[in-house]
């Protein structure tokens, strides 16, 4: 029963009486049992709600200073709702999100729990007297959070700091200057190798020294950094380690006739590359007509290609090219069930992740034989899928408590999902906005 009252939390039809009900319930309920996971899920439930009233909200922020973080991280607490003596989390949740008070930064840089002062460390905007005591904290842990993570000078000095750990910190910082970087890169006892990876200010020749590191991953690292120039490109581009090789596919400013020999050596499931995204519509349409579908299949995962390019590519005679523009918005249902009849399952889950596939449509891929678990998961979730579709989907245990949470699975079949043996099902079920009402009345103590 607690994973149907858990569900019921979070459906957005629930009536304010209903609401007010299980909050009651929530509360009594960790009253009795402060540890009980029950009365945490449904708070967390309650408190995701977009139509919780003030006074209901400021109930659950009495409930803890942990769930008042939740709710401050939410949006859902300003800082005339926080009060940092009582509530020092949702206090420096509201300072990380540049909502808190001032005053209350430095109230809580000499709190006595060091984790409040770790987690107040990290904080962007803080005042530079709060930075400064933060920097001379006690805890080691304090400082290194304060040098990973402020934007103040303050990192200068932290660079000259007797720990080492705090020194590497400094060097992860990107707003630390280049001067105290390249001062710690001179210091033969710091592994600087990852924490100079992020940099993008660094010389050619700092670059090319740091990116013969024996370990792979670094050199990955450096691989993808925007900073290095194409000469260190082509080398890293050649380096025996498949890793790095996919790592120069994914910089940004990789030579296009590079790219296109990495991806054909290589048939991985790439993502959306940098290059590609910012290729303009000449290189789209050159790299397009390319004889090699895997260089074919990187344009087609762009989700903004012109009309005449994203239909040509539609039917291009390779799936897995069909099957990364099968998506794309503005396809006609004509193309997707072309593509379909053409490949078969090989793109029936891309088709049915199309943002304007229509219920007829999904109702024929829900229906298709054989059958794709990945295009039943697909067509569960998809706004447009229709009754019919839904129902083809519950026999499949992966599609099931994703139709069972959609609003046009008839709310009979909702109302008897709420038994299923499945405990996620059932609560995906109880969440569902077009549960009866009268069902959610009966299910509410």
């Amino acid at each position: 029963m607690n994973h149907l009252l858990c569900g019921l939390a979070a459906n957005p039809a629930l009536p304010p009486e209903l609401v007010d009900r299980l909050l009651a319930l929530a509360l009594k309920e960790v009253e009795a049992d402060p540890e009980s996971r029950f009365a945490d899920d449904l708070l967390h439930n309650l408190g995701d709600r977009a139509d919780l009233r003030h006074d209901q909200m400021l109930e659950l922020t009495a409930h803890s200073d942990t769930m008042a973080r939740y709710l401050a991280y939410g949006g859902i607490l300003d800082a005339a709702d926080v009060d940092p003596r009582s509530a020092p989390n949702a206090a420096v949740a509201l300072l990380d999100e540049r909502r808190g008070r001032p005053e209350w930064a430095r109230f809580l840089a000499t709190h006595p729990d060091s984790e409040i002062r770790w987690k107040l460390a990290s904080c962007p905007g803080l005042p530079q007297d709060v930075v400064d005591l933060l920097a001379a904290d006690p805890d080691v842990e304090v400082v290194k959070e304060v040098a990973l993570w402020t934007e103040s000078p303050v990192t200068a000095r932290l660079a000259r700091h007797p720990d080492p750990e705090v020194r590497i910190a400094v060097a992860f910082n990107p707003t630390t200057p280049l001067e105290a970087v390249l001062a710690l890169a001179e210091d033969p006892e710091l592994p600087l190798q990852w924490a100079l990876s992020e940099r993008t200010d660094l010389s050619q020749a700092l670059y090319a020294r740091l990116a013969v590191d024996p370990n792979d991953g670094v050199r990955a690292a450096y691989a993808r950094n925007p900073g290095i120039g194409q000469e260190l490109i082509r080398v890293l581009a050649a380096d025996p380690e498949i890793q790095v090789r996919r790592a120069v596919a994914e910089h940004p400013h990789a030579p296009l006739d590079l790219l296109a020999e990495l991806v054909v050596d290589d048939r991985a499931a790439w993502n959306p590359l940098p290059r590609i995204s910012a290729a303009t519509p000449a290189e789209l349409a050159e790299l397009a007509g390319s004889r090699h579908a895997a260089v074919r299949m990187l344009v087609a995962q762009r989700r903004d290609l012109p009309a005449e390019l994203r239909d040509a590519l539609a039917v291009d005679p390779d799936a897995s090219v069909v099957r990364a523009v099968a998506p794309h918005p503005g396809l006609s249902e004509e193309l997707l069930r072309a593509m379909v009849a053409r490949h078969g399952v090989q793109v029936l889950s891309r088709v049915a992740a199309n943002p304007d596939a229509s219920g007829a449509l999904l109702e024929f891929v829900a229906l298709h034989r054989p059958g794709v678990r990945r295009a039943l998961k697909e067509v569960a979730k998809h706004p447009h899928a229709t009754g019919p579709a839904l129902l083809a989907c519950l026999p499949d245990r992966t599609a099931r408590p994703l139709a069972a949470a959609h609003p046009a699975l008839p709310p009979e079949v909702i109302t008897g999902l709420l038994t299923d043996e499945n405990r996620r099902v059932a609560e995906e079920a109880a969440g569902n906005p077009s549960l009866p009402r009268a069902v959610m009345v009966e299910l509410v103590p």
